[in-house]
């Protein structure tokens, strides 16, 4: 994949993450995906982890949504800075993450918060 294709998938990612689309966000992943804390615990393992995970997610905070505020192709990653809103009255929280990929679909997204 080219920067630019790496840098459009994670776009699309991310519209189905804020169109709370559970399962079309990991129709764009491996079937071994992992959502992991950057070099510490993984938070949803395998495609089907990671749309029961955010479906979940989904539900409990139903106005959820990310701003990202900048996207980076870096060898063969992108790195995002995200702003994450939980709802409207709590206060957001800024998320550096990582993507990596493994042909056309995303393999690996690591957080740092």
């Amino acid at each position: 994949m080219t920067d630019a294709e790496r840098l459009a998938l994670v776009d699309e990612l991310m519209a189905r993450y804020n169109s709370q689309d559970a399962a079309g966000y990991a129709a764009l992943m491996t079937d071994d995906a992992v959502e992991a804390v950057y070099r510490g615990a993984v938070l949803r393992d395998g495609n089907v982890g990671v749309r029961d995970g955010l479906a979940a997610m989904f539900a409990e905070f139903p106005q959820n949504r990310a701003v990202v505020h900048a996207a980076f192709a870096v060898g063969d990653k992108v790195v995002l800075h995200e702003e994450v809103f939980r709802s409207d009255i709590t206060p957001p929280f800024a998320v550096i993450s990582i993507y990596s990929f493994v042909g056309d679909k995303v393999d690996r997204v690591e957080f740092v918060r």
